[in-house]
């Protein structure tokens, strides 16, 4: 696939985009400037948006308002696309509608999606889902609100720049996407670097209770459904504690615990160079990329933290 049209072919008059659970800035931005793109440029097609609910700040995205939140009844679509999604079961509330579509279509960049559409067009080098889909689009075509959501993907996605998933041809698709008037500086305050009050409490707990391990070339930390209870805060709070961990002098990698459920704990891992975390989130069925993946694990939070860091010793000799 080159472009976005070659799927948009004379059969297709209903389309079902959605992104993956517990949506982050890059399936956001994928996802809403996938449908804007659509919608402004071909309104012919009958375009429909399955997103579960973000943080707040994400949800002020433009098309973020026309996304369902609930599957009431079956539907088949001609299309259905999904982004940023690495793997089937992680499609959200709409699984079930993308079995149900007579074609499906997988955009993404996770180097463990094994590719489970119909059409899959994967970019496992590419920083974001939203780098993806601007090389796919028409430049001419793109309108200031479709580059705002998409740089709002990469942003997130790369840590502003900073991570090492940041390519030249990511800053040049910036770039392109900035000169559509995209006000990048607000953009990156808005949705990545403003924090409510108790997001910055819950960060400072974290930090405090935070360990080093295998000589301080870990940092972990964990927090549990009474801990955020505690602060008030909810799963969409803690996006920036991991990448907080990571960030330690003399580290390698981080490992946070966040307790979902009761007895069921999310993990997050980022690295710095050459940990591959994806390699040890697979062993746990999870994935992800090399510098930054997940998975979960059922357990206690020391117990859970024991068990992946021993699998995490087995990849930490530098090459």
């Amino acid at each position: 696939m080159k472009r976005i049209e070659d799927v948009l072919d004379s059969s297709i008059h209903t389309i079902g985009i959605a992104g993956h659970i517990n949506p982050d800035g890059d399936c956001i931005g994928s996802t809403t400037g996938l449908y804007l793109y659509i919608t402004e440029n071909y309104p012919e097609y009958q375009v429909d948006l399955y997103l579960e609910e973000p943080k707040p700040l994400l949800q002020t995205m433009t098309a973020y308002d026309k996304s369902i939140h609930e599957v009431n009844e079956p539907r088949a679509y001609d299309l259905f696309i999904t982004c940023d999604t690495s793997e089937k079961p992680r499609i959200a509330l709409a699984g079930g509608l993308f079995e149900q579509a007579n074609k499906t279509v997988c955009i993404d960049h996770h180097v463990s999606n094994p590719g489970f559409a119909q059409v899959n067009h994967i970019v496992a080098d590419a920083s974001s889902c939203a780098e993806v889909l601007a090389d796919l689009m028409d430049p001419v075509r793109i309108s200031v609100n479709t580059a705002t959501n998409l740089y709002t993907g990469i942003v997130h996605d790369t840590g502003v720049f900073q991570y090492t998933n940041t390519t030249p041809h990511t800053m040049e698709v910036a770039a392109g996407l900035m000169r559509k008037g995209v006000r990048h500086s607000q953009i990156i305050d808005r949705t990545f670097n403003i924090r409510s009050y108790d997001q910055n409490r819950i960060l400072g707990y974290a930090l405090e209770k935070s360990e080093q391990r295998l000589g301080g070339r870990l940092v972990v930390s964990s927090l549990t459904i009474r801990e955020m209870n505690r602060y008030g805060v909810t799963l969409k709070d803690l996006d920036c504690i991991v990448s907080q961990l990571r960030l330690t002098e003399g580290a390698e990698g981080a490992v946070f615990a966040y307790e979902k459920e009761p007895g069921i704990f999310k993990i997050s891992l980022r690295s710095n160079t050459y940990l591959d975390v994806a390699k040890a989130a697979a062993e746990f069925g999870g994935g992800g990329h090399v510098h930054a993946a997940g998975c979960t694990l059922k357990g206690e939070a020391n117990e859970v933290l024991r068990k992946v860091v021993d699998v995490l010793e087995d990849y930490m000799e530098e090459p």
